[in-house]
């Protein structure tokens, strides 16, 4: 159930020239999210300039607060304010936290132990690789990943974290209610289901170029830590490198080849000052959490063996056909089929797609 100033604090987000330093200017004069939002015009100015003076008597005139409420509870969305114990204590901690979160799913003790993952849409087979492996065996670990929803490098680190069977959280450019890409629909569903969505926008709001630079704050501001995998010089993800490190974040950065124009964000960001890290073991080090050994209780149950061996000596960490991987090996299509199936069985390789085999 929302706190009994919940639509007060939601009546206050429709505001638009009213953001968290304002708010906060409101509530140290008046005492009360309440009383804020009940003060008169005359009152009002002696805190805010008119133009919020008179935004804020457009909205109170117009937005009926209780229906508003009962149209969140309809979308099956939780309201969390500053006001509220619930809300995330990392994020509570930046400056200038979101006054109001749209939650659908569920926030939890657990998510502090979370990690943002970014990058860009437009990645390459590497990219996708070391997103969903790195999510999946940090979200196997315990730690809660944070994205965007996004295609590309965001959409990877989420089923990543669901094929590890850990949480994750999407923060969204828009209201929760609008999914977008609308391709990721499906995707929100099983992440609502492990985890949460959430915005800062209400409920109704379209995704807008400009909504996504400042949600970008969100992931970072939940995150101990933000892993880079693949962003250009002009990346988007690049922002939310720069809120991580205003807010005393870890930036790691997941490096590739010199001259791929995709990441070469990255590579400045490293040479920066950035940690370099090539797994999720680096992260979990640097953050103080223990690290499993990646495949290590399947394999120690499940040996290579012999001709496995062989053919895993050749197989490589960019996706390779399955083709290719046969005559390096000296086997025929068949013989490789079949010795690639028990690996994958014991967690070493892994489909990448198309019948290309990588290391997992």
């Amino acid at each position: 159930m929302p706190s009994a100033d919940a639509r007060f604090w939601v009546g206050f987000q429709h505001v638009r020239r009213i953001g968290p330093v304002r708010l906060k200017r409101l509530i140290d004069r008046f005492g009360s999210i309440s009383a804020a939002w009940q003060a008169s015009q005359s009152e009002l100015r002696a805190v805010l300039d008119e133009s919020s003076v008179e935004s804020i008597a457009r909205v109170r005139a117009s937005l009926d607060l209780d229906r508003e409420m009962e149209r969140i509870e309809r979308l099956g969305l939780e309201v969390l304010t500053l006001g509220d114990a619930t809300y995330p204590q990392l994020l509570r901690e930046v400056p200038n936290p979101p006054a109001v979160l749209y939650v659908k799913g569920t926030i939890c003790d657990s998510d502090i132990k979370a990690v943002g993952m970014v990058g860009t849409r437009r990645c390459t087979a590497y990219g996708r690789q070391m997103a969903f492996g790195m999510a999946e065996e940090l979200a196997g670990a315990g730690v809660t990943i944070v994205s965007g929803l996004a295609l590309g490098i965001d959409g990877q680190a989420h089923r990543g974290a669901l094929a590890g069977g850990g949480r994750t959280i999407a923060v969204l450019g828009s209201g929760v209610d609008q999914i977008y890409p609308s391709s990721h629909r499906d995707l929100a569903a099983q992440i609502v289901e492990n985890g949460a969505i959430i915005s800062d926008y209400p409920p109704g709001t379209k995704p807008d170029a400009r909504n996504f630079p400042p949600r970008n704050r969100i992931i970072a501001g939940l995150s101990r830590g933000i892993v880079v995998v693949e962003a250009p010089k002009r990346s988007g993800a690049l922002i939310t490198v720069d809120f991580a490190a205003d807010y005393g974040r870890d930036v790691f950065c997941v490096p590739a080849n010199a001259l791929s124009e995709n990441s070469a964000g990255c590579h400045a960001v490293i040479r920066d000052g950035g940690r370099l890290v090539t797994s999720a073991a680096d992260v979990l080090d640097d953050l103080g959490m223990a690290a499993p050994a990646p495949g290590q209780a399947v394999q120690q149950s499940f040996p290579m063996s012999e001709q496995e061996r062989h053919l895993f000596n050749y197989i490589r960490w960019e996706p390779q056909h399955i083709d290719e991987i046969a005559v390096a090996a000296g086997l025929t299509p068949s013989q490789s089929g079949a010795l690639l199936t028990l690996l994958e069985l014991k967690g070493a390789v892994r489909d990448a797609g198309g019948q290309h085999y990588v290391r997992a």
